[in-house]
């Protein structure tokens, strides 16, 4: 399963951005859904997960900011970004495990500055 990210952009702090995430196959069998972001000189740092029921976790640095949601029929998955920080600048990836694969996007970046 291919996987690409958009949405990505410079916006200035306090505003928003939605990543979309692209599946190239159904992703209604799919285990888990996440979002990564990985910022310069630091590691890859989970941000956002949904398990196939629906349940939701988020990093502390995110929570009541970021919401992930996903759209089977269209294969999609979704990070809204809200109240953006300079902080959150990096580049967020797409990941998706199901049965027999486990895919990464190749990125997208959001830079949060004024």
């Amino acid at each position: 399963v291919q996987l690409v990210e958009s949405g990505g952009g410079l916006v200035q702090p306090g505003g928003s951005l939605r990543l979309s995430c692209a599946a190239s196959a159904s992703i209604f069998s799919a285990y888990y859904m996440r979002w990564y972001r990985q910022a310069p000189g630091k590691q890859r740092e989970l941000v956002a997960a949904m398990t196939s029921g629906g349940n939701t976790n988020y990093a502390d640095f995110v929570k009541g900011r970021f919401t992930i949601s996903r759209d089977n029929a269209k294969s999609m998955v979704y990070l809204q970004m809200n109240s953006l920080k300079p902080e959150d600048t990096a580049v967020y990836y797409c990941n998706i495990g199901g049965p027999n694969f486990i895919s990464w996007g190749q990125g997208t970046q959001v830079t949060v500055s004024s």
